[in-house]
């Protein structure tokens, strides 16, 4: 296509910027607004605990069967794994880029209950988590206690019961990971008096299991003409303090029973101790909330804002949120920035344009085109699957401080475009505006070639003469 068919078809040339402008402003609508960009690749996260167990024993007895079931899995590139003398297990596993989150989670998941028969009775009973991860951090919340009417294992269960399963239901929402752990009833053993009536460990634990238990308990009267039916009811679980005192351990020779009270003591308390939280000094509970991929961030964070103000109202007194972190302001301040800076390199380029040329109407179609150009470029940001993040709209630093800046990405390359345009064109225009003043005037016709006067002059006299 030649270029000068643009320059014979002044309409055509405008319905073309107009369906540009339009198609860059769907997509600055559309398009998802991030930190950073998906450049990481993906990765499936394989956790589960082992209570009592060293980091050697976890590495042998859990770690091992694990790794040897998951390695091999589909696209995985590289594998690693890390146990903690608390008994808790954390494998990653990294997949190629462009891999499906979600297909990788099933495939790591359909290894892992291969391996559920190796390992130890005390892991399958708490289970093995499958999750893919989320690296993508929006904010950092702390719930706590300024009087210090509340400690930091209510603050945990506080957030557990109403706090996070109303932030995971907000769109965009990924993940909501406490830095914390749930209520747990703790039973704390006494050696000596344990030792005395000869029990290990294992007794207590195979009374809880026969005596702490859930289960279908039947009906009556289910086969019987005339008589009514009724389904027998089972208080289930054990729940206070008391109840699980009362659970019988043993019988002694001399008749009596020894029971759980007597031998352990017993009380509501934390599921494991690995966190301990404050804010300002007093008892707190934080949490983190993860971006699910593809959403808008600053959306995201503007519901949880919103939602956290609507919970605020139903804090019991003594309690009160605080952000620990926050995306948003770094994300606001690095696109008022880069709009900054584009509107301080788009007044340049039509000062200067002005300048060389000296004319207000010579000047708007430069003007145009520069806008055309930058809201066009959001349509092919759509399109290559770009997000709007602190790479590509070249703010990284500048948003936080105003001393750095990294130059990639789409809008990086448009201000540099944008600042040759300084140079170029009225360069350009003088050169053409040197030739024009040396050639004779052109004038326009419909058809698709361009005329010089004198020869249209020329014809227009052998008319004449013809008729004659």
């Amino acid at each position: 296509m030649k270029l000068k068919i643009f320059i014979e078809r002044p309409v055509l040339s405008i319905v073309i910027s107009v369906a540009i402008v339009l198609l860059g402003c769907i997509a600055l609508v559309t398009l998802p607004v991030e930190q950073f960009p998906n450049i990481a690749p993906p990765t499936v996260e394989v956790t589960t605990s082992y209570p009592g167990a060293n980091a050697e024993t976890v590495q042998k007895s859990v770690i091992v069967p694990l790794e040897e079931a998951i390695n091999g899995v589909e696209n995985m590139t590289y594998i690693s794994s890390t146990a903690s003398n608390a008994g808790d297990v954390y494998i990653t596993i990294y997949f190629k880029q462009g891999t499906d989150p979600d297909m990788a989670a099933v495939n790591v998941q359909n290894r892992v209950a291969k391996a559920q028969g190796q390992l130890p009775s005390d892991v399958t009973r708490i289970g093995v988590l499958t999750n893919k991860q989320q690296k993508s951090t929006l904010k950092g919340v702390t719930l706590w206690s300024p009087d210090d009417s509340y400690d930091m294992q209510f603050l945990n269960n506080y957030l557990q019961i109403n706090v996070i399963p109303e932030l995971k239901r907000i769109n965009g929402v990924g993940e909501v990971t406490l830095l914390g752990s749930n209520y747990s009833m703790r039973i704390w053993m006494k050696q000596d008096v344990m030792a005395q009536y000869g029990l290990v460990p294992s007794d207590v634990t195979s009374a809880l299991a026969a005596q702490n238990i859930e289960s279908a308990t039947g009906s009556f009267g289910e086969n019987y003409d005339g008589v009514f039916q009724y389904t027998m009811k089972y208080r289930g679980r054990l729940v206070t303090q008391e109840e699980f005192g009362d659970i019988v351990i043993k019988s002694l020779p001399t008749g009596e029973v020894l029971r759980l009270e007597d031998v352990a003591r017993i009380e509501l308390g934390d599921e494991a101790y690995t966190y301990k939280s404050t804010t300002n000094g007093h008892p707190g509970s934080t949490f983190l909330i993860y971006q699910t991929a593809g959403s808008n961030a600053s959306e995201v964070i503007e519901n949880i804002d919103a939602k956290l103000e609507e919970m605020k109202k139903d804090l019991p007194e003594g309690m009160r949120f605080d952000d620990v972190y926050s995306t948003k302001a770094f994300l606001d301040a690095s696109m008022h920035q880069v709009i900054k800076t584009l509107f301080e390199a788009f007044l340049l380029v039509v000062i200067i344009t002005f300048i060389f040329l000296q004319d207000v109407r010579s000047m708007v179609i430069p003007t145009i085109s520069i806008l055309v150009s930058l809201i066009g470029t959001f349509a092919f940001m759509s399109l290559a699957g770009f997000s709007i993040n602190l790479l590509t709209m070249f703010a990284t630093g500048a948003g936080a401080n105003g001393n750095s800046s990294l130059g990639s990405g789409v809008i990086g390359g448009m201000i540099f475009g944008t600042l040759g345009i300084l140079f170029f064109v009225p360069v350009f225009f003088c050169i053409f505006q040197y030739i024009q003043e040396r050639v004779k005037p052109v004038d326009y016709v419909s058809r698709p070639e361009w005329k010089i006067q004198s020869e249209i002059d020329e014809l227009k006299e052998k008319k004449k003469q013809s008729l004659k």
